[in-house]
């Protein structure tokens, strides 16, 4: 349990955790974000002239998607697990990280939506990861949102939030306040959009418009987020002062900080080796063609029409029903 006397005494300083805001750590963030990015805006290009699918650009696009949001969900538990102990200034830089890792996801949804349609085991399992996120980023929302509106001490573990009087408003917290509160309320439109968007078996003709609309939308919230904590980080900007952070660990480069950097070339090699004739992959279909990409995947109606298949882990009467099996 929580101790509420951690509370009662507020720290000299704080000591610095490389792990959360290293410089590799941000820098892995915001290179994943900016590369894809630039590629669903490629993608959704090329859609919008029906040009070429860009095979090798999705083939990169995906890795560097699952690569940042399951990122994404390890820093948050990381800094939920930690949360008796963690400053609000570190536990802020991994809201703003986690703001970085739903803004990849979301791109490649739009971007390579047809692709996962096209794969019930894709398509799910980006649901069941978007939702994981969607969980842990309105509780990390929710625990900002407080220490704003009860102006925490910036010393104290953001576990505190819970426990200790409001120490009135600070200069930002009307701005603070409605920007926390935009971004979960934002979080669960936009969830509750993309799990339509991802399911919807039609493709209407505003859904370009719809492509295009929110990838300038998430461009903006990529870029805010990424000015934000390139701005209160100490291994790039300045943290409050209030903060006192003691040693420059953050700004230390060692191999833990190298380590996020390297595994952003793996994507590329993969794609190499897929480029030399190395590995094969099944030529990638444009936007246009849904037609699944395994048999067994639609279901003829009463009508006529063919459906895709539910529900791959409960769905009644279909060959993909692992429950059956």
């Amino acid at each position: 349990m929580f101790d509420a006397g951690n509370c009662s005494v507020v720290p000299d300083s704080v000591a610095t955790d490389a792990g959360v805001a290293g410089a590799g750590v941000l820098l892995s963030f915001i290179i994943t974000n900016c590369l894809s990015l630039f590629l669903s805006s490629i993608i959704v290009l090329l859609n919008l002239r029906k040009s070429t699918s860009a095979p090798i650009c999705r083939k990169l696009l995906l890795s560097f998607s699952d690569q940042q949001i399951l990122t994404g969900i390890g820093l948050q538990s990381v800094g939920l697990a930690k949360m008796k102990t963690m400053v609000p200034y570190h536990f802020f830089i991994i809201w703003l990280l986690s703001t970085l890792s739903t803004a990849t996801n979301l791109s490649t949804l739009i971007a390579l939506v047809n692709d996962f349609k096209r794969d019930w085991v894709l398509r799910w399992l980006r649901q069941f990861l978007m939702l994981i996120n969607l969980i842990l980023g309105v509780v990390s929302s929710i625990f900002v949102l407080q220490s704003v509106m009860k102006n925490l001490e910036p010393r104290l573990p953001i576990a505190c939030v819970w426990v200790v009087e409001s120490r009135g408003k600070s200069s930002n917290a009307a701005l603070s306040l409605v920007g926390t509160i935009a971004v979960i309320a934002g979080n669960v439109i936009v969830f509750a959009f993309s799990t339509w968007y991802l399911h919807n078996r039609q493709n209407p003709k505003w859904l370009k418009t719809v492509q295009v609309v929110g990838l300038i939308a998430l461009v903006a919230m990529g870029l805010g987020a990424t000015v934000r904590v390139v701005l209160v980080s100490q291994a790039f900007g300045h943290p409050p002062e209030s903060v006192r952070l003691v040693g420059m660990g953050e700004k230390e480069w060692s191999f833990g900080q190298l380590l996020p950097l390297l595994l952003l070339s793996l994507p590329l090699i993969n794609t190499m080796e897929i480029i030399r004739g190395e590995t094969r992959t099944p030529p990638s279909s444009v936007d246009e063609d849904t037609t699944p990409l395994f048999d067994g995947e639609l279901v003829q109606q009463q009508d006529g029409r063919f459906e895709y298949q539910p529900n791959p882990i409960w769905g009644s009467g279909s060959r993909s029903n692992l429950m059956g099996k």
